[in-house]
């Protein structure tokens, strides 16, 4: 079958050109939400693309098809390239891309039907839990079998990452899911919302994180022209986080009459992953050091270094707002939703780009397409994303303080009006970015030429 034809490199291609499209399938959903938010009788209320439908409209298309899909296909260059043996099967991962974006259209279609479970961030149904479990265990089996084949003895850390977010992410999907009661994909009382939170904090840490930085330890090195600082302090940071992340996310609730002991593990959990960020940070910048140019005059390692950076700011901020004292003016309001744009946008989200902009000429043998719309891009989505963090910040504490001090809902709306419009603007911003990496990655993909532009 043609859509499953054995080519170098095919999966890497089919994820990275997923990804594209869902970039600006998901921000052009994002986009429509805040459109609601300012004014939410201006597109006359159609059933499908009401707030609540189109709000996890965008966030599962996001995380998964957009974030998810070029994490996943970096992954199917590196650990070959790694371990110095070919892909075990390009049929096999081909057959995985079709499935995982079939998952996503399929959830993101039965969401805007009004089909949904009672998970935030796991509103897709159980058809499509299912259909997202068996693509990912296709990808274990598939990275599995090549690392098996493998002539390189030592596995350098970005193999060890892909596999720890694919078994990690396997479990934590299944279990935050309930995949086990499929009319309701949940459980009962309190326990129900610890487990959800295992899950909607453990898909950002434990699959996006993981995977963002098996590409920053593969492309800082390579673009830096240096070997990695310290393979001992990657491994202390890998197994850290795997220990420290799983049990953080009852942060959430922590105003819930969730049991005393559990919070205090998930508040001094989310202090303890100080640990595990500071040793990725401080090895790949060490790496780079005195090297800062190289990292600067490449198109990939550009949007990785500023992963880094958001990285680093969103794991300050995590530990600070786990804080109970901090909560009471951070929780349930947009503070909290400028920190989920961080995690996945500014970290993960602009890491994912850098390493699909790195890896492109690889798998093509020619330059991208244009080098200066790869930096257009650059700068839409890190201006966009810093205009979320100020906006969307300011507009929480404005928030938090009303009701801290008595202030009810309808009352502090409009002071946070302008905000919402400033949102919208902003948002222009990473939906012209989405649609330039579009045309970008599909003309470095397709175009017959050597590229527009290679400096």
């Amino acid at each position: 079958m043609e859509f499953l034809r054995d080519e170098p490199h095919g999966t890497v291609k089919a994820y990275y050109l997923s990804s594209a499209i869902w970039m600006v399938l998901g921000t052009l959903a994002g986009f429509t939400g805040a459109v609601e938010l300012i004014a939410p009788e201006l597109l006359g209320n159609i059933p499908w693309i009401v707030f609540g439908r189109i709000r996890p409209m965008h966030t599962n298309a996001v995380i998964f098809g957009f974030v998810g899909s070029a994490l996943i296909g970096s992954a199917h260059y590196i650990v070959p390239t790694m371990v110095r043996a070919p892909l075990y099967s390009e049929r096999l991962g081909k057959a995985t891309v079709w499935l995982w974006n079939f998952s996503v259209a399929a959830g993101t279609i039965t969401l805007s039907l009004g089909y949904s479970q009672n998970r935030e961030y796991a509103e897709w149904i159980w058809p499509i839990d299912v259909m997202i479990l068996a693509a990912l265990g296709m990808v274990f089996h598939n990275l599995l079998e090549t690392v098996r084949r493998r002539k390189e003895e030592l596995l350098y850390v970005s193999v060890w990452y892909v596999f720890g977010a694919l078994v990690f992410t396997f479990f934590i999907y299944f279990f935050g899911n309930a995949v086990w009661n499929p009319s309701t994909g949940s459980i009962t009382g309190i326990p129900d919302g610890i487990l959800a939170w295992f899950y909607g904090h453990g898909v950002v840490g434990l699959f996006l994180t993981p995977l963002a930085v098996a590409i920053a330890y593969y492309v800082i090195p390579i673009t830096c022209r240096a070997p990695l600082y310290s393979h001992t302090l990657s491994l202390l940071g890998f197994w850290s986080l795997l220990m420290i992340y799983t049990h953080i996310g009852t942060h959430h609730i922590l105003q819930a009459p969730t049991p005393t002991w559990l919070k205090v593990i998930a508040i001094t959990g989310s202090i303890a992953m100080l640990l595990p960020v500071a040793t990725v940070l401080i090895n790949l910048w060490l790496t780079m050091r005195e090297r800062l140019p190289y990292i600067l005059g490449d198109t990939g390692g550009k949007f990785v270094l500023a992963g880094t950076v958001w990285y680093l700011l969103t794991c300050l901020q995590g530990p600070l707002q786990s804080l109970p004292s901090v909560q009471k003016i951070t929780h349930f309001n947009n503070w909290v939703v400028a920190h989920a744009h961080m995690g996945v946008l500014g970290f993960s989200g602009i890491i994912a780009l850098g390493g699909m902009y790195f890896i492109l000429p690889r798998i093509t043998g020619r330059p991208l397409y244009s080098k200066f719309l790869a930096d257009i891009q650059y700068w839409l989505v890190l201006l966009g994303m810093s205009g979320f963090f100020a906006i969307l910040t300011a507009a929480g504490l404005i928030q938090g303080n009303g009701w801290l001090n008595g202030e009810t809902v309808y009352r502090v709306l409009p002071e946070i009006h302008v905000y919402m419009i400033l949102r919208l603007a902003v948002g222009t911003l990473i939906v012209s970015g989405a649609m330039i990496g579009l045309y970008n990655v599909y003309r470095s993909l397709y175009s017959s030429g050597t590229g527009r532009e290679t400096s």
